[in-house]
């Protein structure tokens, strides 16, 4: 683990630290598991709306011979 020093507000500090003493956890925890959910969370939202992630981008089954004739379907 390596050791980092950011800058907060002096209210979002003092709220930080009064949940993290309610959660019986450090600071220094709280902050790695709410920047671990954010990464998370981002990942999966991006993942949501990229449509190479989706199972199934077609309604349909497509051209029966679009591996032989992709430049046609692709570029016509």
């Amino acid at each position: 683990m390596q050791r980092t020093t950011i800058r907060l507000p002096s209210a979002l500090k003092v709220q930080a630290q009064q949940l993290a003493q309610g959660l019986g956890i450090s600071l220094g925890e709280l902050v790695r598991e709410a920047l671990q959910s954010r990464l998370d969370t981002t990942a999966d939202d991006l993942r949501a709306d990229d449509p190479f992630f989706h199972d199934r981008v077609f309604e349909d089954d497509g051209a029966s011979d679009l591996a032989a004739a992709h430049d046609d379907a692709l570029y016509t």
